[in-house]
């Protein structure tokens, strides 16, 4: 089998698609998870903590070719809050479609036709019949 053959079979299986439809709508969806938190979540946060920039946090570690090297520790600050809202933020989504889903699968089932309950009620006596000639059970 030829290389393109190949590639045109990897390519055409479902889990490969499926597999790109979920990046490129998780990828849209990580571009509004981050505008949730820099513009709607953070500013109140900020508000909160009396204004503090995490970003402007930094150490002063020493000098290189006369220009100072600063530990940006205030980024990985940030950065950390970041995750965790948005981890939050997927985690109330995840919890909110799963509720949706218990809500479909609850659908109350119909009771079975008369026909059906009757062969059931047959086997089941005939599943605890003894057979003529025949001591003890099945």
């Amino acid at each position: 089998m030829g290389l393109l053959q190949e590639f045109k079979t990897f390519i055409s299986r479902g889990n490969v698609v499926d597999l790109a439809v979920g990046v490129i709508i998780g990828g849209a969806f990580g571009k509004i998870v981050s505008s949730l938190v820099a513009d709607i979540l953070m500013p109140p946060i900020g508000l909160a903590t009396g204004g503090v920039n995490f970003t402007d946090l930094k150490f002063n570690i020493g000098a290189q070719a006369g220009k100072p090297v600063f530990l940006n520790y205030g980024n990985f600050i940030q950065n950390t809050i970041d995750f965790l809202i948005i981890a939050a933020a997927i985690f109330m989504i995840v919890k909110l479609v799963n509720a949706f889903k218990k809500k479909e699968e609850v659908a109350p089932t119909a009771p079975p036709p008369p026909d059906i309950v009757l062969l059931t009620e047959i086997r089941d006596l005939l599943a605890t019949r003894k057979p003529p000639g025949v001591e003890g059970g099945i």
